[in-house]
């Protein structure tokens, strides 16, 4: 499809709003706040369309947030605060800033001089931490991935990954010292403590650690329901199966 027709679908979107917004009660009554947990549920099923790895669905879920940041923009244009244009200019100079390398004379030699050079130019526009674009209301193992990746960017890191597993090693050891102690605070701080390392790892690993724990959640789901649906044909409910008969049909489903 040629920009042209790329830009004329966008503005038919930016119509479609303007009417809504006018003549839609549910639309009309829309705010900021209203829509941020909408936002966070279309962005979990964009999520699930591409681990799922279906591209149609892609392609619908991104149209549902595209609508969600054009809602915005219309609600910010009502308060005279911002408009679509703003929003696009905006990421457009942040684009271009952030990437000297393109825009203007900097060289870099790979991937992670970019990253480097994008913490630094960060640090520059005022920022005291860079830390500071981590959302505080990330998932606590998005949040910890995304810690790691941001002071990697400064220079905070292992060299190899055989540290790192090393200290995944130490840090076990230490919450089994919790554990035969008993202490339930002491306890919970020391298994975060072996989360937290462990999601390094994965970095190490060239692994996303969401990726992988969501990629074991729909594998645990699909053997249970097997099980389930097994439980069925026998008119049986699981909770008058002993285990060893639930492992039967639970191996089978491993074998799927």
């Amino acid at each position: 499809m040629s920009k042209e027709l790329q830009l004329q679908a966008f503005e038919r979107l930016l119509i479609i709003m303007d009417e809504l917004r006018e003549q839609c009660p549910w639309d009309k009554k829309q705010t900021l706040q209203t829509l941020r947990h909408l936002t966070i549920e279309e962005t979990y099923e964009l999520g699930d369309a591409i681990l799922d790895n279906d591209l149609n669905e892609v392609k619908k879920e991104l149209g549902d947030l595209l609508l969600h940041i054009v809602f915005y923009a219309k609600i910010g244009s009502e308060t005279n605060d911002f408009d679509i244009a703003d929003v696009c200019n905006e990421i457009c100079e942040k684009l271009i800033h952030r990437h000297p390398h393109i825009y203007s004379d900097t060289v870099v030699k790979d991937e992670e001089e970019v990253k480097q050079n994008w913490e630094k130019l960060k640090l520059k526009e005022g920022k005291k931490s860079v830390l500071e674009g981590v959302p505080r209301s990330l998932p606590a193992l998005v949040k910890a991935s995304r810690i790691q990746d941001k002071v990697k960017g400064v220079g905070f890191d292992w060299e190899e990954p055989h540290q790192v597993w090393d200290k995944v090693q130490e840090e076990l050891q230490e919450l089994q010292a919790e554990v035969t102690a008993g202490d339930q605070d002491k306890i919970e701080a020391e298994f975060g403590d072996v989360l937290f390392s462990m999601i390094n790892y994965a970095r190490f690993l060239n692994l996303n650690p969401e990726d992988a724990l969501e990629r074991t959640n729909k594998k645990f789901i699909k053997r249970f329901q097997y099980l389930e649906s097994k439980a069925g044909e026998l008119g049986k409910p699981l909770m008058d199966m002993t285990l060893a008969e639930m492992d039967v049909f639970w191996n089978e489903a491993k074998k799927l």
